[in-house]
């Protein structure tokens, strides 16, 4: 009698299993658990687990992507950014974001909103909102994995390639303009430029704060989408 002996799911299949368990819908913010979990599966991932080479070459003067899997409660995308390339500040409305880079040298700035915006609700203009800066960083692959929340954690943010980086993103739900969850795109203006009247945020925070001004999509933001050449994931988890 021959045994068989259980396959090792791939790291791309077990981030899938752990997606499958922590997202549950729009709505909904993954658990604790369920966060650090899938945390420490995108920290342990490398390029070669989705088909990725490590001298990967980037033809396209665009920014690329290329989606995994997807679902209406996650998706599972590659996002491929040619050195100096930028995907601008961009928001995240209702989602749950993890990013893990994978190859590369890049740039994050990542701002949340302040509410209210001050004592008495008002802002220096009316397209202005007050956010507050969360990072500000280069990051090298192969860093930690970030999450960023519905409200917390950098919900906003902008990439700026410094070398060629490709960036594995888990997001819950994913973008979806039927239920309300399209892109907006922003300009972040220093705080100090606009006064603020009752807003308080002293002089040594300053750059701690921003003002961001709701945007039409860049042109260059437009991404070319890619297929997917990587190892295949199955509907079967278990």
């Amino acid at each position: 009698m021959t045994m068989r002996t259980a396959r090792v799911p791939t790291p791309l299949q077990q981030l899938l299993r752990a997606c499958r368990n922590a997202f549950k819908g729009p709505g909904t913010v993954p658990s604790p658990r369920h966060v650090q979990k899938l945390r420490r599966i995108l920290d342990n991932m490398r390029p070669e687990d989705v088909g990725l080479r490590r001298d990967l070459r980037f033809p396209n003067p665009r920014v690329t992507y290329t989606t995994i899997y997807e679902c209406n409660k996650f998706s599972l995308c590659c996002f491929f950014i040619p050195a100096n390339g930028v995907i601008p500040l961009h928001n995240h409305p209702d989602m749950t974001v993890f990013s893990k880079l994978l190859l590369g040298k890049m740039h994050i700035k990542s701002y949340d909103w302040v509410d209210p915006v001050n004592s008495d609700g008002s802002t220096p203009a009316p397209q202005l909102r007050l956010a507050e800066l969360k990072a500000d960083s280069v990051f090298t692959a192969s860093c930690k994995a970030s999450v960023l929340y519905p409200t917390k954690g950098g919900n906003i943010h902008a990439f700026t390639a410094v070398t060629p980086c490709a960036v594995l993103d888990v997001m819950g739900p994913p973008y979806s303009i039927e239920d309300g969850r399209d892109c907006t795109y922003y300009k972040d203006h220093p705080y100090a430029a606009y006064s603020n009247g009752g807003a308080a945020v002293t002089e040594e925070k300053h750059d701690s704060y921003g003002w961001l001004e709701e945007i039409e999509m860049p042109e260059y933001a437009e991404m070319d989408r890619i297929e997917y050449l990587g190892p295949r994931v199955t509907e079967r988890t278990s």
